[in-house]
Order: structure tokens, then C-alpha cells, then sequence
């Protein structure tokens, strides 16, 4: 076997192995979450939150275990909660958020179709993690989602791409690595700064009009990175750190998304600003 071939195979499988290590061990082995508390298409949205807020998981993630705390927290502040699977892979249950992202974003114009034909409701409210962060920008720019959302909250979305603190710019140096995460975990290389996937996204601008932004970041980020590239310009855009909001909070990739409450709190003022409060360390107890 050629030397560059022995190095390649590594390397790749370390580039998995980045991302894996990036979210939990499944602890619910499903592919959809349950059928009470969140995704309960019986509920109908409130005068207080007349938006249903739809979660979209991160990369390896899932509709169940990448909101296990997040959705009971929005349910008791009176949300209608749904999430989705997207991007599988076959053969591979699980860990979703593998696929063509164009592909996922279909999927999640799908959902919200669903959801919004189950409630009554004109919009939707979208917070993903991570990849479920950016990838929903495909669909409001491309699949016409601006029309049927109101606000998209992203935790660490990687909006420019997601640098593994800098592994990827390792690729170039060993030849075939991108073909072979391309051909293998298309979703994966879409992720990789400067994909063509990410030009499309990016080309004329990060925002599109009629949709309120808000990504909340943190500078402890190991993933989506340097972590100011999770930001974006527009009018109508609400970037956050989460250090300077409570300079304690330790959070990195994984854990803004997981069980963050302070972080929880700014999603909570980003879905309802005309009743948002000081988010400050005394959040995580909120």
C-alpha cells in the first residue's frame, strides 16, 4: 500500500472520530422522539406563543437525544415543541445530520409543512444545534422557507464551515481524503469550509429578509471554529457569546446545545424578545 494511502486512512478516521466525540452516546435508540411531550401534534399554540418551535439536531445528533433538556424546557414555558430526524444514511440509526444538507433541508421543509398543517399556525420558530443551525438557511434562502418562519436561533451553528480547530485544513495534504469523505458522509464535507455546498449558501449574503437571527455562541467552541465564524451579517441578525453574558459558563460545542441554561435562557428571549430578560449566570438556575 502507498505511504499516502496508510496516512489517509487514518486521518479520516480521525476526522470521524472528531465528530463523534462532539455529541453524546445515544441513550434513547429511536428514530423519532416521543409521541407526548414534545412532537405532540395535538397541541395547539397559545395567544402567550402562537409559533410551534421546531429543533433541528446537530451532525450525529437525533430528535431525541440532542433535546432531551432543551425541549422539556420550552414545553414548560408554554412552547408547542417538535422535532425531526434528517439526514440519514442507510444502513447507519441512530446518528442522523450524515446526508446532503440540500437533501436534510427538504426533509425540514417537509416537517414544517407538518407541523404547521397539524397546529393552525401561519409560522414556525426553528432553533437547531450545530449543523441544524446552518442548514436550515438552505432552506429559507432556497426552498421558500422565509415565508413560514418567523425566527431561526442557532446554538454553535457552523454558518462558514467547521474547522474541527483546524483538522480539516489538514485534507489537502493527503490525496483523496475529501473524495472519500464526500462519496461517504456527504454531509460531512458539505460542513468543510469553502465546500460548494457552503459557497451556494454563503454567496449574496448570510440573511434573507422577513426572518429574525439569532446564533449564540461560545468561545470554548472546538468544532464549528474559529468561533466568530459562527456569526452573521444582516439587518436583522443578534449575535451572542455566551461569556459575555456570564463569563463562568464553560460550555463548548456539545454542551450550548445539551444542557446549557443559559444558553436556553437567550433562546427563550430570542423566541419572545418582547418579554426577554437579562440573561446572566443566574440563568443556569432559571
Amino acid at each position: 500500500m502507498p505511504p499516502w494511502k496508510r496516512v489517509l486512512r487514518p486521518l479520516t478516521a480521525l476526522l470521524l472520530a472528531a465528530a463523534v466525540a462532539t455529541v453524546p452516546a445515544a441513550t434513547a435508540h429511536a428514530s423519532s422522539a416521543p409521541t407526548t411531550g414534545w412532537n405532540d401534534y395535538s397541541c395547539r399554540p397559545s395567544a402567550a406563543h402562537p409559533r410551534p418551535v421546531v429543533l433541528v439536531h446537530g451532525t450525529l445528533g437525533n430528535s431525541v437525544d440532542n433535546w432531551l433538556s432543551l425541549a422539556p424546557y420550552l414545553e414548560d414555558r408554554g412552547y408547542c415543541v417538535f422535532s425531526l430526524d434528517y439526514g440519514q444514511l442507510s444502513g447507519v440509526p441512530v446518528f442522523y445530520g450524515l446526508g446532503p444538507i440540500d437533501k436534510s433541508a427538504e426533509q425540514l421543509s417537509a416537517f414544517v409543512d407538518k407541523v404547521l398543517a397539524a397546529t393552525g399556525a401561519a409560522k414556525a420558530d426553528l432553533v437547531g444545534h450545530s449543523q441544524g443551525g446552518m442548514m436550515p438557511r438552505y432552506y429559507l434562502r432556497f426552498l421558500g422557507g422565509a415565508a413560514k418562519v418567523n425566527a431561526l436561533v442557532g446554538l454553535a451553528p457552523d454558518n462558514h464551515g467547521a474547522t474541527l480547530s483546524g483538522l480539516t485544513n489538514l485534507l489537502p495534504y493527503f490525496p483523496g481524503a475529501s473524495d472519500l469523505i464526500k462519496a461517504t458522509t456527504p454531509g460531512l464535507a458539505d460542513q468543510i469550509p469553502g465546500s460548494a455546498f457552503l459557497t451556494k449558501l454563503n454567496a449574496g449574503g448570510d440573511t434573507v429578509p422577513g426572518v429574525h437571527y439569532t446564533v449564540i455562541s461560545t468561545k470554548y467552541d472546538e468544532v464549528a471554529t474559529p468561533w466568530q465564524s459562527q456569526y452573521l451579517s444582516g439587518s436583522d441578525v443578534h449575535n451572542v457569546l455566551l461569556q459575555d453574558l456570564c463569563s463562568l459558563d464553560l460550555s463548548e460545542h456539545v454542551a450550548i446545545g445539551l444542557f446549557d441554561r443559559i444558553a436556553f435562557h437567550e433562546v427563550a428571549n430570542a423566541l419572545d424578545p418582547a418579554h426577554a430578560t437579562a440573561t446572566t449566570c443566574a440563568s443556569a438556575f432559571s
